[in-house]
């Protein structure tokens, strides 16, 4: 565990059981965290599935974590939020009540079976770009910033929610 609070960014997605709420729960409950608290959060933003198209359209976010937990107890941490948020993993791609994904972790590259960082798939996942470059726009990813790689998903199936 590192002595100073480190960034973290989470991606928050949900489309079951009112994905609004269990989003916005979700973001305070961050904020709770052991050793961590939550720096800010982007808009919510609605979003058609990825994979099956025989589910609801989901709510997402992005947050920005100070934490002084290691990666793997920060990932420890978000999957038991998700279990308070009763998330069953039926099928991949699949409908749930709440999806925390650790997107970065300060600028390290990392992988293990059970976590890589940066998150392998964030660069093509507009619910992730845009609401990332929202708060972190300068934020490099393997040299690009957030908000250009934003770019292309801006406005392609995925809308701001008002608050």
């Amino acid at each position: 565990m590192s002595e100073r609070a480190l960034p973290a960014y989470i991606g928050l997605g949900s489309n079951l059981d009112s994905p609004r709420a269990h989003v916005t729960r979700a973001l305070d409950e961050l904020d709770s965290l052991p050793l961590t608290r939550l720096a800010c959060h982007s808009s919510l933003y609605a979003s058609s599935p990825v994979g099956p198209q025989d589910q609801p359209d989901f709510v997402n976010a992005v947050a920005r974590l100070e934490t002084r937990l290691s990666p793997l107890a920060l990932l420890d941490q978000l999957q038991a939020l998700e279990q308070r948020h009763r998330r069953i993993r039926k099928r991949r791609w699949g409908p749930r009540t709440l999806d925390l994904d650790l997107l970065c972790y300060a600028t390290l590259r990392w992988q293990t079976p059970r976590l890589t960082l940066p998150h392998p798939a964030m660069r093509e996942r507009g619910f992730v770009l845009v609401p990332l470059a929202e708060i972190a726009p300068e934020l490099l990813l393997d040299g690009d910033t957030a908000a250009s790689l934003a770019v292309p998903h801006q406005g392609r199936d995925l809308r701001r929610l008002v608050p």
